[in-house]
Protein backbone atom coordinates (compact mmCIF):
# COMPACT_ATOMS: atom_id res chain seq x y z
CA UNK A 1 0.00 0.00 0.00
CA UNK A 2 1.58 3.26 -1.25
CA UNK A 3 2.72 6.24 1.60
CA UNK A 4 2.32 9.19 0.89
CA UNK A 5 4.10 11.96 3.53
CA UNK A 6 2.24 15.57 2.36
CA UNK A 7 4.27 18.78 4.57
CA UNK A 8 2.88 22.23 4.04
CA UNK A 9 4.24 25.06 5.47
CA UNK A 10 1.20 27.83 6.24
CA UNK A 11 2.65 31.33 7.40
CA UNK A 12 0.17 32.77 4.64
CA UNK A 13 -1.14 30.79 2.35
CA UNK A 14 -0.27 27.15 2.36
CA UNK A 15 2.61 25.98 0.56
CA UNK A 16 3.77 22.30 -0.20
CA UNK A 17 7.19 21.78 1.09
CA UNK A 18 8.91 19.26 -1.95
CA UNK A 19 10.48 16.36 -0.85
CA UNK A 20 13.83 15.92 -1.20
CA UNK A 21 15.80 12.41 -1.73
CA UNK A 22 17.89 11.87 1.52
CA UNK A 23 21.64 13.12 0.73
CA UNK A 24 22.95 10.13 2.13
CA UNK A 25 22.61 6.90 4.00
CA UNK A 26 25.00 7.34 6.43
CA UNK A 27 23.57 11.02 6.92
CA UNK A 28 20.43 9.30 7.85
CA UNK A 29 22.54 7.16 10.34
CA UNK A 30 23.93 10.34 11.88
CA UNK A 31 20.49 11.57 12.69
CA UNK A 32 19.08 8.18 14.19
CA UNK A 33 22.21 8.70 16.08
CA UNK A 34 22.11 12.09 17.27
CA UNK A 35 18.61 11.44 18.38
CA UNK A 36 17.62 7.85 18.42
CA UNK A 37 13.74 8.94 19.40
CA UNK A 38 13.07 9.65 15.61
CA UNK A 39 12.25 6.27 15.44
CA UNK A 40 9.58 6.98 18.13
CA UNK A 41 10.80 4.96 20.90
CA UNK A 42 13.64 5.21 23.34
CA UNK A 43 16.47 3.51 22.60
CA UNK A 44 20.30 3.23 23.14
CA UNK A 45 22.48 2.78 20.62
CA UNK A 46 25.37 0.54 21.15
CA UNK A 47 26.78 0.22 17.35
CA UNK A 48 27.39 1.49 13.92
CA UNK A 49 28.45 -0.12 10.84
CA UNK A 50 28.95 -3.57 13.08
CA UNK A 51 30.25 -6.65 11.33
CA UNK A 52 29.19 -9.69 12.01
CA UNK A 53 30.30 -13.34 12.21
CA UNK A 54 28.92 -13.55 8.54
CA UNK A 55 31.21 -10.96 7.03
CA UNK A 56 28.11 -8.42 6.95
CA UNK A 57 27.68 -4.83 8.56
CA UNK A 58 24.38 -3.62 10.66
CA UNK A 59 24.02 0.24 10.07
CA UNK A 60 22.85 0.59 13.29
CA UNK A 61 22.54 -1.76 16.68
CA UNK A 62 20.09 -0.47 19.46
CA UNK A 63 18.99 -1.74 23.03
CA UNK A 64 15.19 -1.24 24.40
CA UNK A 65 14.72 -0.57 27.92
CA UNK A 66 14.27 -4.21 28.36
CA UNK A 67 17.40 -5.31 26.94
CA UNK A 68 16.09 -6.28 23.60
CA UNK A 69 17.93 -5.84 20.86
CA UNK A 70 17.32 -3.63 17.50
CA UNK A 71 18.92 -4.15 14.25
CA UNK A 72 18.54 -1.38 11.87
CA UNK A 73 19.33 -1.59 7.81
CA UNK A 74 18.77 1.87 6.21
CA UNK A 75 18.63 2.52 2.66
CA UNK A 76 17.35 6.30 1.67
CA UNK A 77 15.92 4.85 -1.68
CA UNK A 78 13.04 2.48 -2.97
CA UNK A 79 13.58 -0.81 -1.29
CA UNK A 80 14.17 -4.26 -3.43
CA UNK A 81 13.18 -7.16 -1.50
CA UNK A 82 16.20 -8.51 -1.03
CA UNK A 83 16.26 -6.58 1.78
CA UNK A 84 14.45 -8.81 3.75
CA UNK A 85 16.82 -11.89 3.49
CA UNK A 86 19.53 -9.67 4.23
CA UNK A 87 17.78 -8.62 7.47
CA UNK A 88 16.78 -12.07 8.04
CA UNK A 89 21.03 -13.21 7.95
CA UNK A 90 21.37 -10.25 11.17
CA UNK A 91 18.89 -11.81 12.81
CA UNK A 92 19.99 -15.22 12.76
CA UNK A 93 22.95 -13.39 14.19
CA UNK A 94 21.65 -10.37 16.61
CA UNK A 95 19.76 -13.79 18.43
CA UNK A 96 22.97 -15.62 19.15
CA UNK A 97 24.69 -12.84 20.73
CA UNK A 98 25.96 -13.25 24.78
CA UNK A 99 26.17 -10.77 27.15
CA UNK A 100 29.84 -10.56 26.97
CA UNK A 101 29.81 -9.83 22.79
CA UNK A 102 27.17 -7.57 22.95
CA UNK A 103 29.33 -5.44 25.94
CA UNK A 104 32.23 -5.80 23.80
CA UNK A 105 30.13 -3.93 20.71
CA UNK A 106 29.32 -1.24 22.96
CA UNK A 107 32.64 -0.71 24.13
CA UNK A 108 34.26 -0.39 20.57
CA UNK A 109 31.23 2.10 19.38
CA UNK A 110 31.23 4.10 22.95
CA UNK A 111 35.74 4.43 21.75
CA UNK A 112 34.85 4.99 18.56
CA UNK A 113 32.90 8.20 19.75
CA UNK A 114 35.80 9.27 22.62
CA UNK A 115 32.81 7.88 25.27
CA UNK A 116 34.97 6.45 28.67
CA UNK A 117 31.13 5.07 29.89
CA UNK A 118 29.85 1.64 30.16
CA UNK A 119 26.64 -0.09 29.15
CA UNK A 120 25.60 -0.19 32.19
CA UNK A 121 25.71 3.54 32.64
CA UNK A 122 25.11 4.59 29.49
CA UNK A 123 21.84 2.35 29.64
CA UNK A 124 20.82 3.84 33.29
CA UNK A 125 21.65 7.21 31.54
CA UNK A 126 18.60 6.46 28.87
CA UNK A 127 16.56 4.49 30.79
CA UNK A 128 16.72 5.45 34.02
CA UNK A 129 18.00 2.25 35.78
CA UNK A 130 20.70 -0.75 35.74
CA UNK A 131 20.05 -3.07 32.56
CA UNK A 132 18.22 -6.78 33.25
CA UNK A 133 20.47 -9.29 33.94
CA UNK A 134 19.53 -11.08 30.75
CA UNK A 135 20.09 -8.92 27.63
CA UNK A 136 19.09 -9.99 23.92
CA UNK A 137 15.92 -11.89 25.41
CA UNK A 138 14.42 -10.39 22.38
CA UNK A 139 15.07 -9.17 19.08
CA UNK A 140 13.94 -6.60 16.38
CA UNK A 141 14.70 -6.21 12.26
CA UNK A 142 13.53 -2.83 11.29
CA UNK A 143 14.33 -1.69 7.53
CA UNK A 144 14.41 2.33 7.36
CA UNK A 145 13.67 3.34 3.84
CA UNK A 146 11.83 6.12 2.07
CA UNK A 147 9.50 3.28 0.24
CA UNK A 148 9.20 -0.39 -0.42
CA UNK A 149 8.21 -2.15 -3.47
CA UNK A 150 5.07 -3.83 -3.12
CA UNK A 151 6.74 -7.66 -3.43
CA UNK A 152 8.68 -6.24 0.01
CA UNK A 153 5.76 -5.44 1.27
CA UNK A 154 3.85 -8.34 1.49
CA UNK A 155 6.71 -10.44 2.58
CA UNK A 156 7.61 -8.45 5.56
CA UNK A 157 3.39 -8.21 6.57
CA UNK A 158 3.55 -12.23 5.56
CA UNK A 159 6.41 -12.67 8.02
CA UNK A 160 5.16 -10.32 10.99
CA UNK A 161 1.69 -11.67 10.86
CA UNK A 162 1.53 -14.77 10.20
CA UNK A 163 4.97 -15.82 11.57
CA UNK A 164 6.05 -13.22 14.10
CA UNK A 165 8.75 -12.88 12.70
CA UNK A 166 9.99 -9.93 14.47
CA UNK A 167 10.55 -7.69 11.06
CA UNK A 168 9.19 -4.25 10.37
CA UNK A 169 9.45 -1.57 8.18
CA UNK A 170 9.96 2.47 8.66
CA UNK A 171 9.30 4.66 6.30
CA UNK A 172 10.34 8.28 5.95
CA UNK A 173 10.51 10.99 3.81
CA UNK A 174 12.88 14.06 3.84
CA UNK A 175 11.91 17.59 3.27
CA UNK A 176 14.19 21.09 2.63
CA UNK A 177 12.87 24.22 2.55
CA UNK A 178 14.28 27.48 2.59
CA UNK A 179 17.46 26.41 4.12
CA UNK A 180 16.13 24.00 6.63
CA UNK A 181 15.49 20.06 6.51
CA UNK A 182 12.93 17.58 8.15
CA UNK A 183 12.49 14.32 8.43
CA UNK A 184 8.68 12.67 8.66
CA UNK A 185 8.52 8.83 9.61
CA UNK A 186 5.97 6.22 9.84
CA UNK A 187 5.64 2.70 10.69
CA UNK A 188 4.45 0.07 8.10
CA UNK A 189 2.73 -1.67 10.85
CA UNK A 190 2.41 -1.31 14.47
CA UNK A 191 5.48 -2.05 16.50
CA UNK A 192 3.72 -4.30 19.56
CA UNK A 193 3.82 -6.97 16.25
CA UNK A 194 7.25 -6.71 15.12
CA UNK A 195 8.86 -7.97 18.76
CA UNK A 196 9.85 -11.80 19.39
CA UNK A 197 12.00 -13.82 21.48
CA UNK A 198 15.93 -14.64 20.44
CA UNK A 199 15.83 -17.89 21.07
CA UNK A 200 19.05 -18.85 19.38
CA UNK A 201 21.55 -18.97 22.31
CA UNK A 202 20.98 -20.27 25.36
CA UNK A 203 19.30 -17.85 28.15
CA UNK A 204 22.59 -18.37 30.45
CA UNK A 205 24.88 -16.67 27.78
CA UNK A 206 22.48 -13.80 27.86
CA UNK A 207 23.28 -13.07 31.52
CA UNK A 208 26.73 -12.20 32.43
CA UNK A 209 28.79 -14.51 34.11
CA UNK A 210 28.59 -15.19 37.40
CA UNK A 211 31.84 -15.74 39.45
CA UNK A 212 30.45 -17.96 41.80
CA UNK A 213 31.48 -16.09 45.28
CA UNK A 214 30.02 -12.21 44.89
CA UNK A 215 26.48 -11.68 46.43
CA UNK A 216 24.14 -8.69 46.38
CA UNK A 217 22.95 -7.27 49.52
CA UNK A 218 20.21 -5.08 50.54
CA UNK A 219 20.57 -3.64 54.01
CA UNK A 220 17.06 -1.93 54.18
CA UNK A 221 17.46 0.29 57.07
CA UNK A 222 14.22 1.05 59.37
CA UNK A 223 13.31 3.74 61.67
CA UNK A 224 13.54 2.10 64.89
CA UNK A 225 14.57 -1.32 63.35
CA UNK A 226 17.81 -2.69 61.81
CA UNK A 227 20.79 0.23 61.46
CA UNK A 228 24.19 0.08 59.91
CA UNK A 229 26.65 1.12 62.32
CA UNK A 230 25.10 -2.05 64.05
CA UNK A 231 25.97 -4.08 61.15
CA UNK A 232 29.47 -2.21 60.15
CA UNK A 233 30.37 -2.28 64.28
CA UNK A 234 30.01 -5.65 65.08
CA UNK A 235 29.97 -7.15 61.68
CA UNK A 236 27.04 -8.60 59.69
CA UNK A 237 24.08 -8.10 57.79
CA UNK A 238 20.32 -8.99 58.15
CA UNK A 239 16.83 -9.21 56.67
CA UNK A 240 13.30 -10.05 58.26
CA UNK A 241 10.11 -8.99 58.51
CA UNK A 242 8.58 -11.81 56.71
CA UNK A 243 9.13 -15.16 54.56
CA UNK A 244 10.13 -12.94 51.46
CA UNK A 245 12.12 -10.20 52.92
CA UNK A 246 14.49 -13.49 54.93
CA UNK A 247 14.45 -16.19 52.75
CA UNK A 248 16.99 -14.86 49.72
CA UNK A 249 19.63 -13.78 53.18
CA UNK A 250 18.86 -17.20 54.29
CA UNK A 251 20.28 -18.55 51.35
CA UNK A 252 24.21 -16.59 51.38
CA UNK A 253 26.30 -19.43 51.55
CA UNK A 254 29.29 -19.42 54.20
CA UNK A 255 32.73 -17.62 52.13
CA UNK A 256 30.47 -16.05 49.99
CA UNK A 257 31.59 -12.27 49.36
CA UNK A 258 28.85 -10.24 49.85
CA UNK A 259 28.87 -6.39 48.28
CA UNK A 260 26.43 -4.36 50.79
CA UNK A 261 23.83 -1.78 49.27
CA UNK A 262 21.86 0.41 51.46
CA UNK A 263 18.69 1.34 49.55
CA UNK A 264 18.98 5.35 48.14
CA UNK A 265 21.96 5.46 49.75
CA UNK A 266 24.65 3.64 48.27
CA UNK A 267 27.20 0.49 48.68
CA UNK A 268 28.82 0.90 52.26
CA UNK A 269 30.81 -2.49 52.61
CA UNK A 270 32.02 -5.59 51.26
CA UNK A 271 32.65 -8.47 53.14
CA UNK A 272 32.84 -12.27 53.35
CA UNK A 273 29.98 -14.59 55.56
CA UNK A 274 31.58 -15.95 58.24
CA UNK A 275 28.47 -17.69 59.95
CA UNK A 276 25.22 -19.52 58.97
CA UNK A 277 22.10 -17.29 58.65
CA UNK A 278 20.20 -17.17 62.26
CA UNK A 279 17.44 -15.79 63.55
CA UNK A 280 18.69 -12.88 65.78
CA UNK A 281 17.41 -14.52 69.44
CA UNK A 282 20.14 -17.47 68.73
CA UNK A 283 22.67 -15.05 66.85
CA UNK A 284 26.75 -15.33 68.63
CA UNK A 285 29.19 -12.91 67.16
CA UNK A 286 32.93 -13.39 67.36
CA UNK A 287 34.06 -10.02 68.87
CA UNK A 288 37.56 -9.40 69.81
CA UNK A 289 38.70 -12.73 69.76
CA UNK A 290 35.72 -13.90 72.11
CA UNK A 291 32.00 -14.76 71.37
CA UNK A 292 28.92 -12.47 72.17
CA UNK A 293 25.01 -13.66 72.21
CA UNK A 294 23.80 -10.46 69.96
CA UNK A 295 20.73 -9.97 72.36
CA UNK A 296 23.37 -9.20 74.32
CA UNK A 297 25.16 -6.75 72.46
CA UNK A 298 24.59 -2.39 72.51
CA UNK A 299 22.69 -2.07 69.81
CA UNK A 300 21.25 1.11 68.05
CA UNK A 301 18.64 -0.74 66.40
CA UNK A 302 15.77 -3.03 67.06
CA UNK A 303 16.13 -6.72 65.27
CA UNK A 304 13.92 -8.64 68.00
CA UNK A 305 10.62 -9.56 66.53
CA UNK A 306 7.67 -11.43 68.03
CA UNK A 307 7.72 -15.26 66.77
CA UNK A 308 3.72 -15.42 67.95
CA UNK A 309 2.72 -15.03 64.52
CA UNK A 310 4.40 -18.05 63.09
CA UNK A 311 1.89 -20.32 63.68
CA UNK A 312 -1.01 -18.18 63.12
CA UNK A 313 -0.71 -16.95 59.41
CA UNK A 314 1.97 -18.91 58.39
CA UNK A 315 4.84 -15.69 58.29
CA UNK A 316 8.28 -15.86 59.84
CA UNK A 317 8.74 -12.16 60.63
CA UNK A 318 11.86 -12.68 62.89
CA UNK A 319 15.18 -11.16 62.13
CA UNK A 320 17.76 -12.97 60.55
CA UNK A 321 20.95 -12.01 61.00
CA UNK A 322 24.25 -13.51 58.64
CA UNK A 323 27.74 -12.80 60.30
CA UNK A 324 30.35 -10.92 58.15
CA UNK A 325 33.76 -9.99 58.20
CA UNK A 326 34.08 -7.11 56.32
CA UNK A 327 37.00 -6.71 54.25
CA UNK A 328 36.23 -2.62 53.77
CA UNK A 329 32.94 -1.10 55.41
CA UNK A 330 32.03 2.48 55.85
CA UNK A 331 29.73 4.26 57.41
CA UNK A 332 27.04 5.61 55.54
CA UNK A 333 28.15 8.87 55.16
CA UNK A 334 31.03 7.47 52.70
CA UNK A 335 28.91 4.98 50.49
CA UNK A 336 29.32 5.25 47.20
CA UNK A 337 26.71 5.47 44.33
CA UNK A 338 27.24 5.42 40.48
CA UNK A 339 25.04 5.76 37.50
CA UNK A 340 24.66 2.25 36.60
CA UNK A 341 25.18 0.10 39.41
CA UNK A 342 23.33 -2.63 40.04
CA UNK A 343 20.18 -2.40 42.67
CA UNK A 344 17.65 -5.28 43.45
CA UNK A 345 14.43 -5.42 45.45
CA UNK A 346 15.10 -8.81 46.89
CA UNK A 347 17.36 -8.86 50.12
CA UNK A 348 20.17 -10.76 48.28
CA UNK A 349 21.14 -12.18 44.89
CA UNK A 350 24.13 -13.27 42.76
CA UNK A 351 25.75 -10.44 41.59
CA UNK A 352 26.53 -11.31 38.01
CA UNK A 353 27.45 -6.84 37.32
CA UNK A 354 30.50 -6.43 36.06
CA UNK A 355 30.40 -2.40 36.41
CA UNK A 356 29.57 -2.24 39.32
CA UNK A 357 31.60 -5.25 40.70
CA UNK A 358 35.09 -3.04 39.15
CA UNK A 359 33.68 0.00 40.42
CA UNK A 360 33.25 -0.59 43.87
CA UNK A 361 36.27 -3.57 44.27
CA UNK A 362 38.24 -0.20 42.74
CA UNK A 363 36.89 2.34 45.01
CA UNK A 364 37.39 0.38 47.94
CA UNK A 365 41.02 -0.85 46.89
CA UNK A 366 40.14 -4.34 47.31
CA UNK A 367 41.31 -6.96 45.44
CA UNK A 368 38.26 -8.19 42.92
CA UNK A 369 38.98 -11.48 42.71
CA UNK A 370 38.25 -14.44 40.05
CA UNK A 371 36.01 -13.11 37.16
CA UNK A 372 35.87 -17.15 35.74
CA UNK A 373 32.07 -18.40 35.64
Amino acid sequence: MPLEFGLWRVDDKPVRVATQPMPSESRLEELIEADPGILGHPLLLIGRQVLTRYGKVVDLLGMDAEGGLHVLELKRDRTPREVVAQVLDYGSWVQELTNDQIRDIDTSYARGRGLAEELDEAFALRFGGAPPEALNATHALTIVASEIDAATERVVTYLASGFQVPVNVLFFRYFEDEGRSYLARTWLMDEVEALAPAAGAKGRGKQEPWNGTDWYVSFGEEPGGRNWDDALHYGFVSAGGGAWFSRTIRSLPLGARVFTHIPKVGYVGVGTVSGEPQPFEDVVLSLDGGSQRMSDLSLTGTYRRSVETVDRDGEDPREWIVPVTWERAVPREEALWRTGFFANQNSACKLRARFTIEEISRHFGINQGSADA
